[in-house]
């Protein structure tokens, strides 16, 4: 957020600045969604729904993952929320009390933590690197796995590294999990942004797995403030209840523009966009590397990627701001993402256009030589 503050700034004051630091797409909303947003609003669908979102979405959701992975999910497993953050939180209330433990990889999303320790858990980063694709292994969960240690939270793809749990190491780790008596939470909010594979859900793993998505990021509603989680049913009502109190509901328009998310049209437009990220990352990597960035290992979705920087410098946040200053070129310094071997990496989000990563490489080129 200090990279993103200084790069708004530069562009305040004139500077032109190409933003590879924040996880958000430059595409807009598909027109059936936002026409559909529309039409809810002139109807006077501004008012509240229930708490786990309208029964037609829920019923919407539970089809997506019928058609999408072949998986019989009842629309009572579904609560709508407001965005993937709502779903954890919502989560991590429900399941840990204070004190509890929640493993999670470390480098990762930094929030997850953070949802933890509002309800007075703790989030327990687990060192991952290269030879794991810097996600959590069954094996490193047994290691890790302490006497206050409640659930495993993994993000698949992950981010700051887009990085894919093998379907046999995810089966592994939820067989721990359970041998534990504790909870996996999958956070499959970049799911659909896997670029070679076609990964079955962990929904499929069992009812007995938490699955947290989103409308933000491949469905590209980051602004309207939609996600949803699967849980088992005896945890709804608990679920319920903690949503009243905590938000009452996701926000209405919202929940009725998603209703034509699922659609054919809109499924035409977004993998269009995912097609143009796929170009995206193919042009970034083998230009990174051939700076000299250290990629050691390749980002199978999302739209991130996790880079070494130790043949230019140790401290990844002051190499963040230098580049910044020097080139306009704005990027995410590993500390955001966790301890280990943070100093050493930076994330760069292909999140703009060809021409303006082409652009992005051409000033950071110029930088490194310098």
């Amino acid at each position: 957020m200090a990279i993103l503050a200084r790069a708004k700034a530069m562009q305040a004051a004139g500077r032109d600045v190409i933003h590879l630091e924040v996880g958000e797409p430059d595409f807009a909303t598909p027109e059936p969604v936002v026409a559909a947003g529309v039409a809810a609003l002139r109807a006077g669908q501004t008012h509240y729904t229930p708490a786990l979102g309208l029964p037609e979405l829920r019923a919407a959701i539970a089809g997506y993952y019928a058609r999408r992975y072949a998986v019989d999910v009842d629309p009572g497993r579904v609560a709508v929320t407001p965005g993937a953050s709502g779903a954890l939180l919502l989560v991590m209330a429900a399941l840990f009390n204070p004190g509890e433990e929640v493993l999670l990889a470390d480098p990762g999303y930094p929030c997850n933590r953070h949802f933890a320790r509002v309800v007075e858990a703790v989030g327990v980063g687990v060192p991952v690197g290269p030879e794991s694709g810097f996600q959590l292994t069954a094996t490193l969960v047994e290691q890790h796995w302490g006497e206050r240690t409640r659930g495993v939270l993994v993000a698949n793809p992950g981010n700051p590294t887009g990085t894919v749990i093998p379907v046999a190491e995810l089966r592994a780790i939820h067989e721990v999990v359970k041998r534990r008596g504790g909870w996996l939470i999958v956070d499959e909010i970049y799911h659909e942004l896997i670029y070679e594979a076609d990964e079955p859900s962990a929904a499929a793993l069992g009812d007995d797995v938490i699955v947290v998505n989103s409308f933000s990021k491949y469905f590209l509603m980051t602004g309207w403030r939609l996600g949803w989680l699967l849980a088992p049913a005896w945890l709804m009502p608990d679920i319920d209840k903690l949503a009243q109190n905590l938000f009452l509901a996701a926000p209405t328009p919202a929940q009725y523009a998603a209703l034509a998310a699922f659609g054919d049209a809109t499924r035409v437009i977004l993998e269009g966009h995912k097609a143009e990220l796929r170009r995206r990352r193919d042009a970034l990597l083998p230009e990174l590397a051939r700076l000299g960035f250290g990629l050691p290992v390749k980002p199978d979705g999302a739209f991130y990627v996790y880079a070494d920087i130790s043949c230019f410098a140790t401290d990844a946040e002051q190499f963040a701001a230098s580049l910044l200053d020097a080139s306009g070129v704005a990027i995410t310094p590993g500390r955001d993402f966790g301890r280990h071997g943070a100093d050493r990496h930076v994330r760069f989000a292909y999140t703009t256009s060809l021409a303006r990563i082409t652009e992005a490489l051409a000033r950071l080129d110029v930088f490194l030589r310098g």
